[in-house]
This record gives C-alpha cells, structure tokens and sequence, in this order.
C-alpha cells in the first residue's frame, strides 16, 4: 500500500476526523457493567506501558499493582489491569528513513532490523514495515511471519526527501485502522532526524500518536559530521516526541551500532509494566486531550526510581 500525501491533501486528511469514534481511543475495549432496567454503561480502558528503572537507568521488578497509584487529569483512578511479566501483545510499526541521506549502508540496517523483529516477536505480536522517503510505503502489513517482513525488508526503495511526520502519522493510523486488542503500540523509527518535506507536522504527527496510544522509540542516526554546527532541530523533535509518549531514544553514530540499539529497544518493551484502568465517564465531553500520571506510593520508591510512561491521550475523535 503506498501513502503520496501532497501537501493540499495533507491538510485535508490532517484537518477531518479520519477515524470513527471508536478507533481513535487508546486500544478501546469495551467493557458492560452490571446492569440496571433502562441504563447501559460502557468505559473503554486506557493500557499504559510503564518502565520503572534505577539511578542507572537498569529495569526494576517485582513491583505490585500495589505499589503503584494512576491518575486521569489529577483525579485518582482504580487499576483494573495490571500485567508486570511483558505478556501484553505488541503491535509495531518499523519505520524506516529510505532517503538518500540515511539509505547508505542498507545491508547492515536491513540485518540489524531482521535480528530485532526475531528477537521480538511472539505469536501475540503483529509487526508492520514502512518506508519513507519522498512518500510513505506500506511495505509489509501487520503480520507474525517472519518470511513476509524479512523479503519486505529486503525490497526497500531509496528517494531523495525524508516525510519524517507524515511516516509518524500515518503509522499510529494504521494501528487504529488494523487494531490488536489491548496491545502496547509502538512505532520505532530509523531515521537521521530531519523532515524535509512541507506537508506533516510535528503538532499533527504527536497528536496521531497520542491518539492511537503509540509509545514513539527513535534511532537517530548521527552524521559524520557530528559538529556544533549542524542541525539539530529534528533531533531535539524525536526526543521530546519520545517522552511524551513514553517511548525513548538512542543516538547511532555508526551503522554498526544499530543491532545494539535495536537490543535496547527489544529489553525496554521486555522489562515494561502495564497499567491499565477505565476511563471515566464526563457525559458530553466527547474529545478533548486528558493527561496521565503514574506514582510510586512509597516515598522511599519514589526516591530511588524514575518512571516512564505515556503522559496524555485523547479520548474521543477530534471536535467537529
């Protein structure tokens, strides 16, 4: 499937509700309470993927749901789910920069990407392959076989610009259009950092992301030319979209170095608490951005350990 967003057409996808109601909510699922003649209630849980690690940033475990208090907008909220073994599904998305500027050396990319889709994935899992360049490829849909994402790798075209935003956007799209329920979505980018394309955005590519829930992981490939000098706006962009989703972000100075990222991406998702609870219900207030934070309850946890995780979502489709 390929994307060939113009920049007129852009602003039109970026500017109507692309998605149904319940498509764009975090991996909805629905859930009917006890009933009562004449009423039916029903909340939608919002899955949260929380890394806990140390003052060395190594994973902590053996935390309880006990240990740990989420909040919706600063309002307390029950735990209803709670998974610390990495046994939720994942769905990813692998986005890969085929422009000019990145494409040099694709054997060893290609093969540091195949080492991690067998590292990664269970039978649970669905992968997807993207490339982006001028436009947006769909080269490989959702799957579990390995043969399929591997030949799609293997078949990967070059171009000339880098539709860094669209690649983000049209990625967490594709998660809410082919969703696995109550899967962790993550988007996990190659990519030198830059967007040189004049449609996208960074507000709308954060925002697709932060509506299909996708935590955002980025290995910014560095230039040789790592001086002062050059351009490192596009960079500074992946990190803070990386932290607002809960994702995270590794530098790559050499090609070499991509299988080790790769790892550290695998152990992240390996070591990763999920929380989830139902969002509560606000009668009209059918859209609109609700923040997230999650707390160790011990102070002395607190102390010693940092936390990661997603920090908002969106609970409906955007306002007519």
């Amino acid at each position: 499937m390929k994307f060939a967003p113009t920049a007129a057409t852009l602003a039109v996808l970026v500017s109507l509700p692309l998605l149904c109601p319940a498509q764009q909510q975090p991996a909805p699922v629905e859930r009917q309470l006890p009933r009562v003649p004449g009423l039916r209630v029903e909340s939608r849980l919002v899955p949260v993927a929380v890394n806990v690690v140390d003052e060395h940033g190594a994973p902590v475990g053996g935390l309880t749901q006990d240990d740990f208090a989420i909040f919706e907008d600063s309002k307390p909220q029950k735990i209803a789910v709670f998974d610390r073994d990495s046994t939720t599904p994942l769905q990813i998305v692998l986005a890969i920069d085929a422009s000019e500027s990145v494409f040099v050396d694709d054997h060893l990319e290609h093969e540091a990407a195949k080492s991690f889709v067998k590292t990664i994935l269970r039978p649970q899992d669905r992968i997807g392959v993207m490339a982006f360049s001028d436009n947006v490829d769909e080269v490989v849909a959702f799957t579990n076989n390995l043969h399929r994402i591997d030949d799609g790798l293997d078949g990967i075209q070059h171009g000339d610009a880098t539709a860094l935003y669209d690649a983000i956007y049209l990625a967490s799209q594709r998660m809410t259009e082919a969703p696995l329920t109550a899967a962790r979505r993550v988007v996990v980018l190659i990519t030198d950092g830059e967007n040189t394309t004049r449609h996208g955005s960074y507000d709308a590519a954060l925002e697709q992301a932060e509506r299909a829930g996708a935590m955002i992981y980025s290995l910014i490939i560095v230039p040789v030319e790592a001086d002062a000098g050059r351009n490192t706006g596009g960079e500074h962009a992946l990190i803070q979209m990386a932290r607002d989703t809960g994702g995270k972000f590794y530098y790559v100075s050499d090609k070499r170095d991509l299988a080790p990222a790769f790892q550290h991406v695998s152990d992240d998702l390996r070591t990763q608490y999920t929380l989830g609870y139902y969002a509560p219900q606000r009668g009209a207030d059918l859209s609109g951005l609700r923040h997230i934070r999650i707390e160790l309850k011990d102070p002395a946890l607190r102390a010693k350990y940092r936390l990661r995780y997603r920090t908002a979502y969106y609970a409906n489709r955007p306002p007519e």
